[in-house]
């Protein structure tokens, strides 16, 4: 199993098991039975009509009680008024059968057993519009609770009935979505309002409320779908034929050049050779064009304006396309490579010892974890410390693998944010570079510089120095991974005083201001992404 982090304390939302959703839809069933004074079946009914909301149920109900039972049929009294004879014929073969052997809801019409487990397996089989059941009559609206169900169909279709009937509570709900993680059987139950979307299921998978995609805090969910649908488009395959490839000049189909000699040979049917810089016949080439890995035909030619129509273009449209398969690929490369890092680091995650005490304290708060707890208790013994007071160890794995995670998605807010708009770019790329130094030095910290005490023969003086640093870099790093989060979510509105006051300090030479933006003054001179 594979853990995804939660570093925040205040969780916005609650994870539902299979017996929680149970325990909510029984104790909603009872409560609308009793105020109602209705059966529990009819308040199931009730229930999954009005998609499990008991306040709309009893808003509905006391004020037109009458239209809400002819509604979803729940019938005060039978349509067909029930009989004494010896026998009732069935509704649907119209075979005779003894009343013992014919069913009916409150509509009171007769079927017998046989066609009432037909009917419901049919129906149970479609999906679950089989919650919506009706009396078989078709003009009778009347309700088919699960009473009947219970009563008449196989073990198989009661399976699939309960597998339904539990998660129309959830899929019926606003307020609750499946966690999306494949094979996962839990929900979420969201309360919205702090802003926050990044929801933790206990199965490991951490993904946005909003979307449904990955978490990815700071990153709006509009960015993060135009993010995924680019790496997944065919557009780039189209950038990357334009920017990497010329069209042959005879029967233009793309064509990539892997070797060093100008001297291009289409495939076959066409074989049509051609120079690759100026993309005229090959024949008219040679030592006077400036040989075989140049051309100056092209040039001369650009002098005397003898160039081939559109070529220019062409070469712009080229030169176009590779400039944005480069930034996306400089986007994509690092957005990459710090997915690559921190599932590296959460595969350690696989090995967690759920017995050890301090684990079961460390999921208590924080549900999540990240470290070999082999190599806690080895550490504790060599170094004589209580695992309890290795928790520093676990926060800055804890700040890694959260941070991984923003950095990574900053590469996407990066990508989008317009070319033009210089000094939030400089102002981004300044956070991004900062956050991006600290974290590498903690991570560097913490996975190297602790291999020496896990190695070490014995207790080392040197311990209680590593403890502070590796506590200071944890606090540091996330004090700038804050910032960063904070800027992001705010569209880097903070910029525009920065900029103002930088403009400030330097017409003025103003110790106050200039002190006070020290540090992001340095996101000036930046103009590049870490």
């Amino acid at each position: 199993m594979i853990v995804v982090i939660l570093v925040s304390f205040q969780k916005n939302f609650c994870v539902l098991k299979e017996e929680d959703i149970l325990k909510h839809q029984m104790d909603a069933i009872e409560r609308v039975s009793i105020v109602l004074s209705i059966t529990e079946v009819e308040a199931s009914v009730l229930l999954r009509y009005f998609h499990w909301s008991v306040g709309k149920v009893h808003d509905e109900w006391f004020a037109d009680e009458e239209r809400v039972r002819n509604t979803v049929g729940i019938l005060e009294r039978p349509v067909v008024a029930p009989s004494d004879d010896t026998e009732l014929t069935c509704g649907i073969c119209f075979d005779p059968y003894p009343p013992e052997k014919i069913a009916s809801v409150s509509c009171g019409h007769p079927f017998c057993t046989t066609c009432w487990t037909g009917y419901i397996s049919t129906t149970i089989n479609d999906g679950p519009g089989c919650l919506m059941l009706r009396c078989p009559d078709p003009s009778c609206l009347a309700a088919v609770g699960h009473d009947m169900v219970d009563k008449l169909a196989s073990e198989e279709d009661k399976e699939k009935y309960n597998r339904y009937f539990l998660r129309s509570y959830i899929e019926d709900n606003r307020k609750m979505k499946w966690c999306p993680a494949p094979g996962c059987e839990y929900a979420i139950d969201f309360v919205a309002g702090s802003g926050n979307y990044d929801v933790s299921c206990l199965c490991s998978f951490s993904f946005c409320w909003n979307c449904t995609e990955e978490a990815h805090r700071p990153v709006d969910c509009s960015t993060v779908s135009k993010w995924i649908l680019k790496n997944s488009a065919e557009s780039e395959n189209m950038n990357w034929i334009l920017a990497n490839s010329k069209p042959c000049p005879r029967c233009k189909r793309p064509i990539e050049k892997n070797q060093g000699c100008m001297h291009m040979t289409c495939t076959p049917p066409c074989k049509y050779e051609f120079c690759w810089l100026c993309l005229g016949a090959w024949m008219d080439h040679g030592e006077r064009t400036g040989g075989f890995y140049a051309c100056n035909r092209y040039e001369v030619a650009k002098q005397e304006g003898q160039v081939r129509p559109g070529y220019d273009e062409t070469e712009r449209r080229r030169e176009m396309a590779k400039n944005s398969l480069e930034r996306y690929t400089h986007y994509y490369e690092r957005w990459a490579s710090n997915q690559t890092s921190r599932q590296k680091a959460m595969t350690d995650l696989q090995q967690l010892q759920t017995h050890n005490f301090w684990l079961f304290l460390i999921l208590c708060y924080l549900y999540l974890t990240y470290l070999n707890f082999h190599q806690l208790e080895k550490l504790s013994d060599k170094q004589c410390t209580p695992e309890s007071q290795l928790k520093f160890i676990l926060e800055a794995w804890l700040q890694i693998i959260e941070c991984r995670r923003v950095l990574k998605w900053t590469y996407a807010y990066g990508y989008y944010l317009p070319d033009h708009e210089h000094a939030k770019r400089q102002f981004f790329e300044y956070l991004q570079g900062e956050a991006e130094s600290g974290l590498e030095r903690l991570h560097q910290c913490v996975e190297k510089d602790l291999l020496q005490f896990l190695n070490a023969e014995g207790p080392s003086k040197d311990f209680n120095d590593f403890r502070t640093k590796l506590a200071g870099l944890t606090s540091v790093t996330k004090n700038y991974f804050e910032n960063l989060v904070k800027a992001l979510e705010n569209g880097l509105a903070d910029v525009d005083s920065h900029a103002a006051c930088s403009s400030k300090s330097t017409s003025s030479k103003s110790t106050g201001c200039s002190s006070k933006t020290r540090g992001k003054g340095k996101g000036s001179s930046r103009t590049g992404g870490s």
